[in-house]
């Protein structure tokens, strides 16, 4: 655990609330009162589990045509946002079954974004990841997409696990290869930087990363009403965060990891198509015939490398699906909206159970951990609350096929006590702006993005690791910019790494 981050790790779930006044883990908002949604733990949880039904669609096959769930963002920050998550949170030990202490968890990762996921404790540590210089290794050779893509390097054993600095960037297909994708940034930067020793390798693949994510993942995610202020004129400013404060270091809120920051589940499609051959479901589903899914923890199959131009704007595609293109069409993200994909509403048994649910699942984990209702974090942010009948369950479609229904409609125990995850992904579909998608013709949707409340809580967050990090971008030099200009995004980092 890094020195910079030394809070005295603690029993888990020793107490029922923690005496230190905060831990890897804490509260933004201490002194609100735990959300309930009934008078027992059996009420609690049927409740959740009928809210959690309800935000799960209905069976939807892999595709890579025009769709009217689309989101005017393309396919990559899905997972860049998986990717950011493991850089800056890391729960092994919190278990669902139980109450926890949020300020006795211990994150085992350093709440800062410092890509100690790709780094891991340095070849001095972990040597099985370098080449016995600067560079990572890479493993074998893959087919498909990029013609120089390579797996991650694994170990001889079955499966064969990545060797990589947290395994949990090899849980599915696309995050896998988006981490050979930074391991491949780092070894250009190395070789065409052969006189900097490995710390300052690191600290320029950092503040590209970290650019990527001020100047590009927020105002994808999170409306640009909330980004505005935030900022003193063009610039981030620190005494802007209002909500988000620690006593000594960086903690990870609750209010963040447990509900603001799960608004990804609510943008993954159903499946992708990988290049020209390989279109499949995140999961398997046998019993639609589907029996093989982009789920990890094995060796690649070799020809699922990965055409980068379907996820990222790396190549312009048409947008329509018309015949002649559709092989190479971009895809785009879901609409972060309160309606999950139906593979992740019955994830398989290797995957989680009991519930299998991920929607039940991140209900249930957000109670146990004792979460305001959204309306209550609303008011304490001075945000007028959203109405229950602007609370919608389902998709966020510009012109739905049916009557939708509203988070009363699920049940009356939710009436102004909607789940703070809920409530921030129907905020979300409630404040839309209009995208212009980067594809050949002149295309805008109208995309949802983060609100008032949870835009606000993701952005301090993001902000408030950077501010707190004494060697990030932010902190060391606020005016940095990569060489190929102010414009730099996703699109370029995964160019370089390609090299181009």
């Amino acid at each position: 655990m890094s020195a910079r981050h030394g809070v005295p790790p603690r029993g888990l779930m020793s107490t029922k609330r923690s005496p230190f006044f905060e831990g890897h883990f804490g509260r933004m908002f201490r002194a609100l009162p735990m959300a309930k949604f009934g008078t027992t733990d059996d009420e609690n949880i049927k409740n959740l589990t009928g809210l959690g039904s309800a935000m799960s669609a209905d069976f939807d096959p892999p595709k890579d045509g025009k769709d009217d769930e689309e989101s005017g963002i393309p396919a990559l920050y899905t997972y860049l946002g998986q990717f950011i998550d493991h850089d800056i949170t890391f729960d092994p030990a919190s278990v669902l079954q139980k109450q926890n202490d949020p300020d006795a968890l211990v994150d085992f990762r350093t709440p800062a974004l410092d890509l100690d996921n790709v780094y891991g404790r340095g070849p001095s540590d972990q040597p099985y990841m370098y080449d016995g210089g600067n560079a990572f290794l890479l493993g074998d050779a893959l087919q498909g997409g990029d013609p120089r893509a390579k797996d991650l390097p694994r170990n001889t054993a079955n499966p064969r696990r990545a060797l990589i600095g947290d395994p949990r960037n090899d849980e599915n297909t696309i995050v896998s290869q988006l981490q050979g994708l930074f391991l491949r940034f780092h070894n250009r930067t190395v070789d065409e930087n052969p006189g900097l020793e490995l710390a300052e390798i690191q600290r320029l693949v950092r503040y590209h990363y970290q650019y990527v994510v001020l100047n590009d993942f927020l105002p994808r995610i999170v409306h640009s009403s909330v980004l505005k202020e935030l900022k003193t004129g063009p610039r981030y400013d620190s005494r802007k965060l209002e909500f988000y404060h620690w006593k000594n270091d960086p903690f990870m809120p609750v209010e963040f990891s447990v509900a603001a920051y799960r608004l990804g589940h609510s943008m993954v499609r159903p499946g992708y198509r990988l290049n020209d051959t390989v279109l499949l479901p995140i999961f398997p589903v046998p019993r639609q015939g589907l029996r093989e899914g982009l789920t990890g923890f094995r060796a690649m199959n070799p020809a699922w490398g990965i055409d980068w131009g379907r996820f990222i704007d790396v190549d312009i595609r048409n947008y329509d699906g018309t015949p002649d293109d559709q092989k190479k069409r971009l895809q785009f993200a879901y609409r972060i909206d309160t309606s999950l994909v139906n593979p992740l509403g019955d994830l398989p048994p290797a995957v989680a159970s009991n519930p299998s649910s991920l929607a039940q699942r991140n209900l249930e984990r957000a109670w146990r951990l004792g979460l305001p209702s959204g309306q209550s974090v609303a008011r304490a942010m001075r945000i007028k609350p959203l109405a229950d009948k602007d609370i919608i369950i389902g998709k966020a479609l510009d012109k739905p096929e049916a009557p939708v229904a509203t988070i009363v409609d699920v049940s009356k125990v939710f009436a102004n006590n909607c789940p703070l995850w809920t409530y921030i992904l129907a905020e979300a579909a409630h404040h839309r702006e209009a995208v212009r998608i980067p594809v050949k013709e002149n295309v805008t949707i109208n995309t949802p993005r983060l609100g008032p409340v949870g835009g606000r809580i993701v952005a301090e967050v993001f902000l408030g690791l950077l501010f707190g990090d004494k060697t990030s971008l932010l902190s060391q030099d606020p005016d940095w910019q990569p060489k190929q200009g102010a414009n730099y995004a996703l699109k370029d980092f995964v160019n370089y790494a390609l090299g181009r």
